[in-house]
């Protein structure tokens, strides 16, 4: 199974700041990155395809889109379609993240479209699921992962590869906010992400990668990445210097 360090840099950076930095990631861990390793950028559509060719020659390196809109074409003003996005270079694609459920509006259902309508036109998936603070205290953290997981995959193409998918666990609330999970909370929450998604995926749920995002940051990757069922991270903050993300990608 391949350990997946991803970086979103959302409404971050312009093309020269994107296609700069990206060089100069792939420049700090040439010749390093481990052989079950592998970096995904996720930078702004408008630097997309700057990021896409500076990674181009770089193993183990790739770029995908943040968002992406759930049909090839239309009058959807201001969305992108999985053809345009690997028109510039992108490979992979983010669904679900918490901005987009909370602070723009989409329900488990549209998560659900996107991410089938990607995995259906060639992109490969990083499908973000997580809780708000309210939903961890209420003690609803399982009850919301569950609809999310199962929403998000329910339409899902029949023979899916365990390489084409990857599931994100975010706790809204240690997002942007210097808050991260304890390890405890952490191991239980990815063991219970397994489990579900061996009941909705049994055929290839042991080999799909579950990452843990939330302030992830240089000081505690490590000790992140050696629990149990964490085959990576989602990093915001963190990613947007080479000097921070090329720390995290060789811990």
């Amino acid at each position: 199974m391949k350990q997946l360090m991803a970086a979103n840099w959302k409404m971050y950076k312009t093309w020269n700041q994107a296609r700069d930095t990206a060089s100069e990631l792939a420049q700090n861990i040439r010749g390093q990155l481990p052989e079950n390793r592998e970096v995904l950028i996720f930078p702004p559509f408008t630097a997309l395809k700057g990021v896409a060719e500076a990674l181009q020659n770089e193993p183990g390196m790739a770029a995908g889109a943040q968002n992406m809109y759930p049909a090839a074409e239309g009058a959807f003003t201001g969305e992108i379609s999985p053809d345009m996005l690997l028109d510039v270079g992108a490979s992979w694609v983010l669904t679900g993240h918490s901005e987009r459920r909370h602070v723009l509006g989409e329900d488990n259902a549209f998560v659900g479209r996107k991410t089938a309508f990607a995995l259906n036109n060639n992109l490969n998936v990083i499908l973000c699921i997580g809780e708000l603070i309210e939903e961890r205290r209420a003690d609803r953290v399982e009850e919301v992962l569950s609809e999310q997981l199962e929403a998000g995959l329910a339409e899902i193409p029949v023979g899916l590869t365990s390489d084409s998918l990857v599931i994100a666990y975010e706790p809204v609330w240690a997002i942007g906010t210097g808050e991260v999970a304890g390890p405890d909370e952490i191991a239980t929450t990815h063991t219970f992400v397994r489990k579900k998604i061996e009941e909705l995926l049994p055929s290839i749920a042991s080999e799909i990668s579950i990452l843990y995002g939330g302030s992830v940051k240089p000081d505690n990757i490590s000790a992140i990445m050696t629990l149990d069922n964490v085959d990576g991270v989602l990093v915001g903050g963190a990613s947007l210097t080479a000097e921070s993300f090329s720390k995290i990608v060789l811990a």
